[in-house]
């Protein structure tokens, strides 16, 4: 195994296998823990996107809350799916088919659509132009500005839905989706938390979707692997400690330096990410 790999795959808690039922109970355990262990707080929010990773953590966290309201006698525990869409979404039935499976206890609409345009607006009244890409990034912060406005009303913790094959390549928006409360599917890759919604008896389709943050308008849909350079099949054999390509580990730990500072808390004079 290459040095390199040793250390991303002990950083980021990887396991070469997994049992899914156990893991299922783990984040389902992390979640009423936090929940229970923090007075007054009384929902999970997280937003859909009819992808693997919404949907795991979408279930996980409403049998987290049906469990705590059994074992409480407290209704207030809720589960909150969010959409979030940029005006009309091209795969909006595949997020109300997540939200069906996941029977989230209550559902929020927030078309992100005017405040992007407004912030766009607003930016380049003062001389940048903004470029696609970094509108969509804009609208990955949006999204997470509804979900703790949402949060903030109903004494809410927001999820993330980061996993070790996302973090590995810092492939989401820094204070965007890269913003969250709790992260319950850290430490787990595509592979495993796919094995995790194959036993919770998920729609095939919704996990065997091809990945896409779906930000660029430009480049509509794009996948996950094309944009990376390399397959979750690849990244998820290198986080178990698997042997893959010398181009695709190079890829992979490219990445992996490149975003380290999406994988830390904000810059202080202390840390050394410029020397």
């Amino acid at each position: 195994m290459r040095e390199m790999q040793k250390q991303i795959i002990g950083a980021l808690k990887v396991q070469p296998t997994i049992n899914p039922e156990e893991e299922i109970r783990r984040s389902i355990d992390f979640m009423k823990a936090y929940l229970t262990k923090n007075s007054g707080l009384r929902s999970l929010v997280l937003g859909i996107s009819g992808g693997q990773d919404s949907t795991l953590a979408g279930k996980l966290a409403e049998m987290a809350v049906t469990e705590l309201r059994s074992e409480t006698g407290i209704e207030d525990y809720q589960f909150i799916a969010v959409r979030l869409p940029y005006g009309e979404q091209a795969d909006e039935a595949d997020a109300e088919r997540a939200i069906e499976f996941m029977a989230a206890d209550q559902i929020a609409t927030v078309n992100i659509k005017p405040a992007t345009d407004a912030m766009v607006m607003a930016v380049e009244v003062t001389g940048p132009t903004v470029s696609d890409f970094n509108k969509g990034n804009i609208k990955a912060r949006q999204r997470m500005i509804a979900q703790y406005a949402i949060a903030g009303e109903c004494k809410g913790v927001v999820i993330g839905t980061d996993h070790a094959a996302e973090a590995v390549t810092g492939f989401y928006t820094k204070y965007g989706d890269g913003a969250a409360d709790i992260a319950p599917l850290w430490r787990l890759d595509k592979r495993q938390g796919r094995a995790m919604l194959q036993v919770l008896d998920a729609p095939k389709d919704l996990y065997e979707k091809v990945p896409t943050a779906d930000l660029e308008e430009d480049r509509p849909a794009l996948p996950d692997e094309q944009a990376l350079g390399v397959s979750y099949h690849d990244i998820d054999d290198y986080l178990e400690g698997k042997p893959v390509s010398d181009k695709a580990a190079e890829t992979i730990e490219n990445w992996y330096r490149k975003t380290a500072h999406k994988r830390h808390l904000t810059i202080n004079v202390y840390d050394n990410f410029w020397k």
